[in-house]
Formats: structure tokens, sequence, C-alpha cells
């Protein structure tokens, strides 16, 4: 049976840094006024500190920079020679802003941008601040960097000020979260900063340029830049933090960077102690710490490697507890982290003694799409073994499955059935299930004859056809007896459609009836139609090879025999021809 890894995903799962990033507190205008109860103003200044100190505490922040009186006189201070003109602007700039966000136009960032150009870290912080408070808007976002505030946040970043350096970090945090900031973001010099603040004594600081990195991880061009700027070793070592939002900034960027395979390699060279790691905080008090660690899991597990090291440091248990969780969320990523583990042949008998069998049987009654596939696939991975078999068929999988099949159409989502009827399959190569199957024989049949879908189609028509081998036992010969007319209507549709995947279905279900069992081969011998398809069938696909040197399905799959996905599921390394060469010599014996 072939295995395959959920998708990675760096979006749905991905987690943002919030766009209300830690901001510190920057000295309000009564207070930068208050500081300076001596200082003189020119007489025009003056008036404009006057206007500002008025309308920044009666106006919103809508009304304070569309009234010409008011933005005039904010703009006097700004632009004015004066430190201390320019501390009252940026103070007042900040206090119009944390009361109220709202999309300006390109002259308050300019403003804005202007008092970042300032030395004075009191001007620093309260500019930074109130640019990051504006950048929770969108237009706001990429305006902010068009007119050139990214050069001097990152110079800010490289001053000893800690609430300067907060306010800067936290200001791209938000910044970062726009799409097409992000490459802007990464060509201005910010993440050498970012990666290097990332390890600051001051937690605020940390936690914002932890966000800030977390938010440059959705797009592979910002993920190898990130990695070349050194981000992976600080990362991991962040994942050590008592600190739950550094904890989960680090978490779910690690998550994203491990979407990528050259990402994965470089981490199971250098990176050690990840899995470790990961596999603690996946037990955090944190939720969103739980759920983001046990993702990283997830998409570390796409790879041998990483799938060996999981089991190894002991990770199973904390897995099979996060199944038991009230948590949609949590399930969805734990179970999906078990589904990439099981491709491993090697994990697949700790996995079955981890008692996960039961619960992934009870996660089917989960009326989530992503559960119930990762679910299913997983007890379909760990189905390689006969002894792997016998448990999952003792655990009760086939009359759980067969309740599922039972239900009318559109309760069961078709992608789960896929999974449901290829375990059915894999679980029919054994002779101890099969009396248990053939109670559910009809409901794979009507799946046969009667959806649309391809995969559950040719899935059921596996399981049915493995249940038919070496047909010896006297009842089972009767249920196929009993259901041979529908069963003889989908073989003649599969046979006769222009799908070769179908055809070779077809035929091989046909062998598969007739291996030592002489009453269904009499009854398939002495039948022109099924004889005549036989036939075709044989043509068709020595008219092709011979044409193309290749098959092609209907949906465009080239093979040089039909061997691919369904012969994996069937077991058969024949070709449709070749089958059908075989089953006219048996048929005429």
């Amino acid at each position: 049976m072939y295995k395959y890894c959920s998708k990675y995903c760096c979006s749905a799962w991905c987690g943002s840094a919030s766009e209300y990033a830690a901001i510190s507190e920057t000295q309000g205008l009564n207070a930068t006024l208050n500081a300076h109860p001596g200082q003189s103003f020119p007489p025009d200044l003056a008036a404009a500190v006057a206007v500002v100190d008025r309308d920044a505490k009666a106006l919103s922040a809508e009304d304070f920079f569309s009234s010409r009186s008011s933005f005039e006189a904010f703009s006097l201070l700004v632009y004015s020679p004066l430190i201390e003109a320019q501390r009252v602007a940026a103070s007042a700039f900040v206090d119009v802003t944390e009361r109220d966000a709202v999309p300006v136009n390109s002259h308050v960032i300019d403003c804005g941008v202007f008092l970042l150009k300032s030395r004075d870290h009191e001007i620093q912080r309260g500019s930074a601040a109130a640019l990051g408070n504006l950048a929770v808007i969108a237009n706001n976002q990429t305006l902010i960097v068009i007119r050139g505030a990214l050069e001097h946040l990152v110079s800010i970043m490289a001053t000893g000020d800690s609430d300067a350096q907060c306010n800067a970090v936290g200001c791209i945090t938000n910044l970062a979260t726009h799409d097409e900031n992000k490459e802007r973001i990464a060509r201005s010099g910010a993440l050498d900063p970012l990666v290097k603040l990332a390890l600051s004594s001051d937690l605020r600081v940390q936690r914002n340029a932890t966000g800030a990195l977390l938010n440059m991880t959705h797009t592979i061009d910002n993920r190898h830049q990130l990695v070349a700027a050194g981000a992976i070793p600080i990362l991991v070592q962040l994942l050590n933090s008592p600190d739950y939002d550094v904890q989960y900034y680090s978490t779910t960027s690690l998550s994203n960077i491990a979407v990528d395979v050259e990402h994965r390699i470089f981490l199971a060279k250098s990176e050690p102690s990840i899995v470790a790691s990961l596999i603690r905080l996946t037990d955090s008090p944190a939720l969103k710490v739980q759920c983001q660690a046990t993702l990283a899991l997830r998409n570390l597990a796409s790879d041998e490697y990483f799938q060996l090291e999981i089991v190894k440091h002991n990770g199973l248990v904390p897995l099979h507890h996060l199944l038991q969780s009230r948590i949609p969320q949590i399930i969805l990523a734990a179970v999906a982290c078990i589904r990439n583990i099981s491709i491993h042949p090697s994990n697949e008998t700790p996995i079955v003694h981890a008692k996960f069998l039961p619960q992934l049987l009870e996660l089917l009654s989960i009326d989530n799409l992503e559960i119930q596939c990762h679910s299913m696939s997983t007890i379909r991975n760990l189905a390689s073994s006969d002894e792997n078999k016998i448990k999952i068929f003792q655990a009760g999988a086939v009359e759980r499955i067969g309740d599922l099949l039972r239900l009318k159409d559109g309760i069961v989502n078709d992608s789960v059935k896929s999974e449901m009827t290829a375990c059915l399959a894999v679980l029919a190569l054994l002779d101890e299930v099969k009396p248990s199957l053939f109670r559910n024989l009809k409901y794979l049949i009507r799946l046969a004859l009667t959806t649309s879908n391809v995969d559950v189609k040719t899935n059921a028509a596996a399981a049915i056809g493995n249940c038919a081998t070496n047909l010896s036992d006297a009842k089972g010969l009767a249920v196929f007896l009993k259901y041979w007319k529908e069963i003889r209507k989908y073989v003649i549709t599969f046979m006769s459609c222009d799908d070769v995947s179908l055809q070779h279905i077809g035929i091989w279900t046909l062998v598969q009836l007739i291996s030592g069992n002489e009453e269904m081969k009499m009854k398939i011998a002495s039948d022109a139609t099924l004889l005549n398809l036989i036939e075709e069938v044989a043509q068709k696909q020595k008219a092709s090879i011979h044409q193309n040197g290749s098959v092609r399905g209907s949906e465009g799959r080239n093979e040089t025999q039909v061997e691919a996905v369904n012969s994996m599921l069937l077991g058969s390394n024949y070709s449709a021809e070749e089958l059908s060469h075989t089953l006219l010599q048996e048929l005429h014996q």
C-alpha cells in the first residue's frame, strides 16, 4: 500500500503575530508638556502647541488629521528645528493613534517618517509607536513602507534604547502582516537585526522580534532569507523560553520553515534538540503553543528521519493524549502528525502497541473532514503487516467502517470513503477478515456501481476483488453468487469505459473471482458479453502500447504499465493486456 504525507500547509495553520504588537509605554502629550514647564516656544510654535494639545484630546483621529487647523499645527511642530516641538508632535501623534487607528493620507505618514529620522530617543519611541498603531490598517501598511519608513525603523533597531527598539520592531511586525511588504522588509536589511533582537533581554522587544520573524515565514523566498540570516538556531533556542508568546511565535515560525524539504534537512543536521523541545511543548499550559508544537512535529514528520526521531523521543505518549482533547484544532494537529509518523514501516508496531487504534476509530465519528481523513489514512498505513491487520480487525475497524459506509450518500465525504475503502481493500488480503467483509459486500458493490468518485469506485472494487481471492468458503461463495448481477454490471461498466485504470480493475476483478473457484469460472466462461469485453480490452491495450509505447488514462496519467496507483492498491504488477490474455486462457481450459 502506498503511503503519503499529509500536505504541509503554510497558510491555514501557520499563524501570524498579532497585528497589535507590543508597544512600549510612550510619554503622552500631557507628560511631555509637563516635563518642560519652563519651555519657551516662539509665538507661532506656542500657538501650534496649544491647538495640538486641545485637538489631540477632543477630536477623533479622523477629525484630527482631516482638520486643516489641527493638521497644520501638528505639521508645524513636526518640521520645527526645535527638539522640544518635535517631542510634543510625537507625543500627540501617539495619543491620537492609540485612541483611534484610521486610514490616513501620505502627508500624515510623511510626518511620522520625518520624526523617525530624529536622533532623540523620545521622538523615535513616539513616532515608531504611532506608525505601529496606524499599521493595523492595510492601506496604511503599504503607505508607510512606500514613504520610506523601513530604513529608519531598521536604524532605530540598532540603537541602545530598548523602548525605541520595542516600538520599531512592533511597527515592522504589523507591517509584515501585509503580503506586499514582506519582500520589501527582507530587502531593507531588517532580518539580521530582527534575528539578533529575538534574543533581547527585554521581553517586549523579544516578543515583537519573534512575532516579526513569524510574519516573515509565509513565503518560501522569505523563509530562505530568514534561514540565511541565521534564524533557525535562534528560534530553536527560544523554544525553551518561559514566555508563552515567544514560544508560540518561535514554534509557529519553525513549523512554517519546516514546510520546505531543504530546511528539514538543515534542521535534521544542525538542530538535534528540536524534536525533544517540541514534544515538551505539546504539554504546554498554553493551548496555542500545544497546537503549534504539534503542527511543527507534523511538518517535520514529512521526512523519514523525523518520523523515527519523534517515536525515539517518546512522542507517541503526548500525541495519544492530545487525540483525547475536546479542541478540534488540537485533535487535527495530533492526528495529522500521527498520520505522517505512521508512514515509516518501523513505526507501525509502536503506534499499534501504544493503543492508538481505538482512539483513531473513535475519531471517525467527529464531524470534521480532515480529522476523519487523517484517522482513516493512519489506520490504512498501519495495516501493512498481517499482525497489524489482525489487531486492526480486532479493534472493530471493519464494523466501524461498515457502519459509516451504510449511511446515505453525502453524509460521509468522498475523501473519507476513499480512505475507508482503501483500508478495507488491504484488510481483505487476510482470510480471517473476509467473513466480516462479506457482510459489507453489498455496500461496496453499491459504491463501485454508483459513485462518481473514481478513487472510491476503484478502492471499493479492490476490496471486492480481494475478498473474492481463493473463494472456497461456501458462505462467501453464496454471497458473491447472490450479488453476481450487480458485480457483473460494474465490471462491464469498468471494462467498457475509456479509462485504462478502470479497465485494468475490471479484468483484475474477474481474475480474482475465478481463482480457485470453478463455479464462478464456469459462470464467466459462459457469459458472451464478458468474453467479448475481455477480448476488446486485450486488443485496446495492445494497440495503445504498440502505438504510444505507454498507456494513458482518461485523466492524463502516463505510465509504462498501469502499475501506479491501482497496481499498488491491488497488488498486481501485470498490465491489463497481460491479465486479459491470462484470463482468456484460464476460461478456455
